[in-house]
Formats: C-alpha cells, structure tokens, sequence
C-alpha cells in the first residue's frame, strides 16, 4: 500500500506554523527555567563558637545561634550560610585566612552578619593563639614579633577589624550588619553580662562610623534573661560547666533574639525575608 504523500507547496505552507510554535514555545520555556534559577541573595554569618561551635553539629552539646537562624528565614528565597568558627576573633579571623575564603563568595544584594568580641580581649601577643585586638574603636596599632606566626605583625583595634569588614562587605554591593557580643552567662545582683561600655559600644561606634546597621544582640539577649530570671537561665540555657557556650535551648533564645533585632531595624531590606513572628522553618 502506498502512502500517500502531500504535494510540495502544501508541505512549504504548515512547515512555518509549525516552526513558529515551536520557537514560541521555546522561548516560553527559557524564560521560566531563567526565572526557577533567579539566584538567591545570601546571609553569611562570621564570628566565633558563640555563632557556630565546633563543626555546628552540637558537639559536646553546645550550639551556636548560627545553627538555628535559618529557622526564622524563608529559605525558599535567601539562603544562609553559617562561616564562624570557634576561637578566632576579629583579628585572626582574618589573619589565617577564613575571610579570603568568605569574601569571594559575597555578592551584590547579600548580607554579612558579623559577631566577634569574646576572643578579642584575649592577649595580643602570646604563644597560646595571640588573637586579641586592642581594646577600643581607635587607629591605635602595635607592633609585635607574633610569637605564633614567628613574623612581625601590625595589629589594631576591635574596631578597625570590624570597620575592615564593613567596607570590604559594602565595595561588594552587600549589606553589612553588625552585633554586639551574646552575653556570657555571668550574673551580679540579679543582672545579666552586658556590654555596653566596652565591645558591645565599640561594635555599634564602628557600625556609625561605617554607615552600617547595628543590631544591639547582647541588649536584647540581656532583657530577656533579666525577666525570666538567672536560675532559669542558668539550668534552661547553659550546662553547668560552660558560662560563655549555650546548650541548644540558649542557641535557638539567641537565634530568636537575632531575627527579632531584624525585625526591630525596619530599614533593614533582611526583614522582608523574615517568616512572621511565632514561625519558624522546618528545615
């Protein structure tokens, strides 16, 4: 049986019709597989073992916040990566190396979360981990054989450090935001740690100075332990051993109290990625 076949200027008549859909269609298809993959801003967080302890797997059974914060995030539209690292201070943080590894990856339209102050006031120059910063916002250096590092180094102030990150942050089109230091669990007359005066004021100096928002974490922390009480602080949120590490229930408090100084910055573009009050994501 023969097949019958179309005469040659029907077949040149439904060929571009053909064509056109298919080019339609096409381009329907590119334009939404570009929209699925719109790449997402980032929250980086840098800091210490307040922020991420040890691998951020609750080793030991001491968390950071940083684990927790993801939960306060709609993660379908921002993704939050956790680079703290336990024992570094704004100095060394940057000395060996784990910025130069965080910097390349910061993107126009993302954030940085930066909270150091707990090491900073370690010594300067020792042969333990010489990891602490002059101890004020100023230009102030000093000069020192590292006793580690066996070189000579110029180290600054806790604020120069932070002032360093912020700009660095900002030259990238991203937003840098600054914390005061998560209080210690440290008790006198009924009052929690705070530190205003010191790494808690010279952190919100360089965050002005810099045209950076400031996010007054150690405060609100502070507030909430004060109302419920130093016991319950005490057995709720840390071990008996530990005054400075929380154990999961003090980390997801300071997660809380994180996204809750978002929410209290409404010029802070991060709020629009906040879920509401009450939920959190399951992640």
């Amino acid at each position: 049986m023969k097949i019958p076949v179309l005469p040659h200027h029907r077949l040149n008549k439904r060929k571009p019709t053909g064509f056109l859909l298919l080019l339609c269609l096409t381009f329907a298809v590119s334009c939404a597989v570009l929209k699925t993959y719109e790449p997402k801003p980032t929250l980086f967080l840098i800091g210490d073992s307040t922020v991420k302890n040890g691998r951020g797997d609750g080793g030991g059974g001491l968390w950071g916040w940083g684990s927790f914060l993801a939960n306060h995030f709609d993660t379908t539209r921002i993704k939050v990566e956790n680079h703290a690292l336990g024992g570094t201070s704004s100095r060394t943080f940057r000395t060996q190396g784990h910025w130069d590894k965080v910097l390349p990856k910061v993107k126009a339209g993302d954030f940085v979360m930066i909270q150091f102050g707990h090491n900073d006031s370690s010594p300067v120059n020792d042969t333990l981990r010489a990891r602490g910063t002059i101890k004020n916002n100023s230009e102030e250096t000093q000069e020192i054989d590292n006793l580690i590092t066996k070189k000579q180094e110029v180290v600054h102030s806790y604020g120069w450090y932070l002032r360093q990150f912020i700009s660095e942050v900002q030259a990238k089109g991203a937003t840098a935001i600054v914390l005061s230091p998560v209080p210690r669990n440290t008790w006198k007359d009924g009052k929690a740690n705070r530190n205003r005066q010191d790494y808690g004021q010279w952190a919100a100096e360089a965050a002005a100075q810099m045209n950076a928002p400031f996010l007054d974490l150690n405060g609100i922390i502070a507030d909430r332990y004060e109302k419920e009480g130093e016991a319950k602080v005490r057995s709720t949120y840390f071990n008996t051993k530990d005054h400075t590490h929380t154990i999961e229930a003090g980390a997801r408090v300071n997660a809380a109290a994180v996204a809750e100084g978002i929410r209290q910055n409404k010029k802070l573009e991060l709020n629009k990625y906040l879920l509401k009050p009450g939920r959190t994501a399951r992640l």
